[in-house]
């Protein structure tokens, strides 16, 4: 028997807001984060605006001392752990620490530390290197953390399907909880990219937009977007087996009831344009729910703002609901948080769950100009009541990764 697993506690810490109930009221109000770059000096950079998280003091969730050891990415990750934990109602003795597990990744890891340590060697020299230069920088570090925190000692790993990771993660942790290995898990993903070396590499690669208002640059699949905006942050979920919850008499926020992962094994940054790999990790979400594709009303789509990728993802669900497609709300959140890499899928799986329980399709903002290749209902710029039972959750990332989660609105057992 596959066990049944529920969403128990979220933790958000993003560019709209660092705890999941202001995350959340700006999405609805369609509220951007995107900005101008304070991180470091953007001149001679042809990218300046970056979805940056505002007003976070590390020193709320981790000592001085932890703050001189760790890069901000994982910091990031313990923030958001912590506000999950709270939120779950999780205390000490509730669960056997060995099937207590995490399950947290990052796209890059440590980017801007590895940035500040070259500089180092260039101009300093190597003995000037910091000797934590390397657990301040490997990506695994946000779940080492978070085990470390939570004395969370089961599975205890990261996973790096780049900006697929944090729906990845999800979905993993979800299967090892099913299929019996775990009773509990934190889940998500962690990300500080926004860097000299990190901005410079996705803006030669013309991944980003060069648009220079930051409030208009992200418009997925408006028929003007020209690349994505780069944002930080993270989203931790903690997915508990259903009995185990009920049994602690745990407030429960929706259940997971699907997941679909598969690559394009196509290109090493574009999507398949035919969109089949894509739709067919939305088809084995739905088909490992036990329902059709016409039960699904919402979905939080990739939906990055480049050209190809939101051409390819319409062209995937398409394929996946045939003409159901044309009466599914479809929204990108990005448009407001910009693209957090590895941390994006699990943002946006809180956002999924909260527009569930809200029966609340969030806006995409800054959609003026219609594509005749993105042709579905992007609830553009205005969110929208509609009833919510089942929704999906869809992430792809470079190198072709695919992955998907199917939720399902909690209406008891």
């Amino acid at each position: 028997m596959k066990r049944r697993c529920v969403i128990t506690g979220m933790g958000a810490v993003t560019p709209c807001g660092n705890t999941v109930d202001e995350f959340w009221k700006n999405i609805k109000n369609g509220v951007s984060g995107i900005d101008y770059i304070t991180k470091f000096d953007t001149e001679g950079h042809k990218v300046k605006i970056g979805g940056e998280v505002k007003n976070f003091n590390p020193e709320e969730f981790v000592s001085k001392k932890e703050v001189k050891r760790n890069d901000l990415y994982s910091i990031y990750a313990v923030a958001a752990a912590q506000e999950a934990y709270d939120m779950s109602g999780l205390k000490e003795g509730d669960v056997d620490s060995y099937r207590f597990g995490v399950m947290i990744g990052s796209g890059i890891g440590g980017l801007m530390t590895i940035n500040e340590q070259i500089d180092k060697l260039i101009n300093k020299g190597a003995s000037k290197v910091s000797p934590l230069f390397v657990p301040m920088s490997i990506s695994n570090m946000a779940a080492g953390n978070v085990s470390i925190r939570f004395n969370a000692k089961g599975i205890s790993e990261n996973i790096v399907s780049a900006c697929a990771t944090g729906t990845s993660s999800i979905g993993e942790a979800y299967v090892k909880i099913r299929d019996g290995y775990q009773d509990v898990m934190f889940a998500g993903g962690a990300e500080a990219s926004i860097s000299p070396i990190g901005v410079a590499g996705f803006a030669n690669l013309t991944a980003l937009t060069q648009n220079p208002d930051p409030k208009k640059a992200c418009r997925p699949f408006d028929k003007n977007r020209d690349g994505f905006v780069m944002g930080d942050g993270a989203g931790i979920v903690i997915i508990e087996e259903l009995e185990h919850a009920v049994k602690r008499g745990a407030t429960i926020y929706a259940e997971i009831v699907g997941f679909g992962s598969t690559s394009d094994a196509h290109h090493i940054t574009a999507p398949n344009p035919d969109g089949s790999g894509a739709a067919k990790a939305m088809e084995i979400a739905i088909e490992e729910a036990k329902i059709t594709p016409a039960d699904i009303d919402y979905i939080n789509a990739h939906g990055t703002s480049t050209p190809a990728n939101d051409s390819a993802e319409t062209t995937a669900i398409k394929l996946a609901f045939g003409e159901k497609a044309k009466n599914i709300a479809i929204s990108s959140t990005k448009s407001m948080t910009g693209h957090l890499l590895g941390a994006t899928g699990a943002v946006e799986a809180i956002a999924t769950i909260n527009a569930m329980r809200d029966n609340f399709a969030p806006p995409t903002v800054n959609y003026e100009t219609p594509d005749e290749e993105c042709d579905l209902d992007y609830v553009p710029n205005v969110g929208r009541n509609i009833n919510i039972k089942y929704a999906l959750s869809n992430s792809f990332g470079f190198g072709g990764h695919n992955a998907v989660l199917c939720f399902k609105k909690w209406e008891g057992k």
